[in-house]
């Protein structure tokens, strides 16, 4: 099924909080709860909606690197030109800043709570296309940049990036195929290309979610945050 072109615009910005189950293996997700039995005639009717919402066609905003939230000064551009929307959720670094939303973010949506000890809004799921290169959300100095394991299984490549506009914070971006920028690079926001992909990860995610169309697109994760706030771990985290 292709996809439906919508021309760059002010969208509404909302928090909007949805009810969503567990996003992935990790161990300090939101757990599910079990559903309840329903009758046959009712369960056929959810699966025909199920099945016309996976058929419908992907709304996609091209757009040419607008901002999507702003915090402490830093302003975030969308790191693709094609995206689908904003998932917001909560960090898992307690040193991660609360995320502003801004009116030409794409889609923005706020989703349930990870119960987590960080803001709502405290990392976003940018959904964008897989076949498009991901490029630098702000403009500044890369401090790290390299491969890491997602979950305890699940190869990942990283960056954190220095911002001009507040230096001493980090932004993060995570998901990302190939990354071709390295520790003491220069970035622009919007112009230097840091992969020629986001990651597909194996595993349905917390943002798929909210998403009427399937396969679902992948997303590149970002959050701004201060180092110097202690990290406390996660309940749960960590590997076997």
């Amino acid at each position: 099924m292709g996809s439906v072109r919508v021309p760059p615009r002010l969208l509404p910005v909302a928090a909007l909080l949805v009810t969503v189950g567990c996003a992935s293996a990790a161990g300090n997700e939101a757990v599910a709860s079990a559903p309840l039995a329903r009758p046959a005639a009712a369960a056929a009717t959810a699966a025909s909606e199920r099945a016309v919402a996976t058929t419908a066609a992907r709304v996609v905003v091209d757009q040419s690197w607008t901002a999507f939230a702003t915090v402490g000064g830093v302003r975030l551009v969308h790191p693709s030109s094609r995206v689908e929307r904003v998932g917001f959720h909560e960090a898992n670094h307690d040193g991660a800043r609360q995320l502003e939303p801004l009116p030409t973010a794409v889609a923005p949506t706020t989703l349930e709570s990870r119960g987590r000890l960080t803001g709502s809004r405290t990392a976003a799921d940018v959904v964008v296309d897989p076949g498009v290169e991901i490029r630098a959300p702000v403009t500044g100095w890369v401090k790290r940049a390299g491969t890491y394991v997602l979950y305890c299984d699940h190869r990942d490549d990283y960056l954190a990036i220095e911002p001009d506009d507040h230096r001493g914070w980090e932004v993060k971006v995570l998901h990302v195929d190939g990354v071709v920028v390295r520790a003491g690079d220069r970035v622009v926001a919007g112009r230097t290309v840091l992969a020629p992909r986001p990651t597909q990860l194996p595993f349905e995610s917390q943002v798929d979610e909210v998403s009427p169309t399937r396969p679902a697109w992948p997303h590149v994760h970002i959050e701004v945050v201060d180092p110097s706030i202690p990290d406390r771990p996660s309940p749960g985290g960590g590997c076997p």
